[in-house]
């Protein structure tokens, strides 16, 4: 468990999906403690459940979270960061840093929102991050100072890996990293299906196919090797890896991806666009 390494407020707005994986991944690795944490949502049972499960300070009054973060997030669907921020904006301290994690919305358009002169950063996490595993790709307009971008980048470090990166590649994280998962689930899925074919059950099938992913993935970032070298390795001649990767060469599977991959891409640049 990582130490925690700051003594500020961090602040939710909206507590869906991602907000909630980044408050658990927080509290699981010990970067925060749940005191430190105060989180808002319409919804006030869903905001009960998430109170008593995390023990964290929860309210329905937006304006109340922006008033005591140091680190806000937008945790919010983009097509309500227009009117979140209009609510909240004479709230935001000058020296609070606002974390935009929504897809679609530049750090140019949260400042327009604001109006006013506003530390802004804007990452990309991903769903992995609940299990300290998540990928992060992170940017900051020029307010915010060196000490504030290092501390930034080390909380969303206690919930996996971070990367700074220029805005032009926000939509690359996403494509590579924040919506991959989904896609890299259906492989699991479909993995798990061909054991199941065999006769292996179900359950058995997802730890045997989840845990190939894990260790490939974890053997691409520990050796620096190029993927295509770890797959060439594998492959024996004439044995049943090569007979895998034929298969799935002629079946598309590389392909299908890469066109996943340049879909989310390019909706993420229209989303930029609206």
């Amino acid at each position: 468990m990582k130490e925690k390494t700051m003594e500020k407020t961090i602040g939710f707005i909206g507590s869906g999906n991602m907000g909630k994986a980044i408050i658990k991944g927080l509290l699981k690795t010990g970067f925060a403690t749940a005191d430190q944490i105060i989180a808002s949502r319409r919804n006030e049972a869903a905001l009960e459940q998430l109170a008593q499960e995390l023990g964290i300070r929860t309210t329905t009054h937006n304006p109340e979270v922006a008033k005591q973060a140091d680190i806000l997030f937008l945790a919010v669907k983009p097509n309500l960061y227009d009117a979140v921020i209009e609510e909240v904006r004479a709230n935001v301290p000058e020296e609070t840093v606002v974390v935009n994690i929504a897809a679609g919305k530049s750090i140019a358009s949260i400042e327009a929102a604001f109006g006013r002169e506003v530390k802004v950063a804007r990452a990309m996490p991903n769903i992995p991050a609940l299990v300290g595993e998540g990928m992060v790709g992170l940017c900051f307009n020029e307010l915010v100072s060196t000490k504030e971008q290092a501390e930034i980048a080390q909380l969303f470090a206690s919930l996996g890996k971070v990367e700074i990166i220029p805005e032009t590649l926000i939509s690359a994280v996403i494509g590579a990293s924040g919506s991959s998962p989904a896609i890299l689930y259906m492989v699991i899925e479909a993995m798990a299906d061909g054991a199941v074919r065999a006769g292996m059950p179900r359950q058995q099938a997802y730890t045997f196919a989840a845990q190939a992913m894990l260790g490939s993935a974890k053997m691409v970032l520990e050796t620096g090797e190029h993927p295509g070298k770890l797959k060439d390795d594998v492959c024996s001649p004439g044995g049943t890896t090569i007979e895998a990767v034929a298969t799935a060469e002629a079946m598309g599977l590389r392909s299908a991806i890469l066109a996943a991959v340049e879909a989310s891409i390019e909706k993420s640049k229209n989303m930029e666009q609206a």
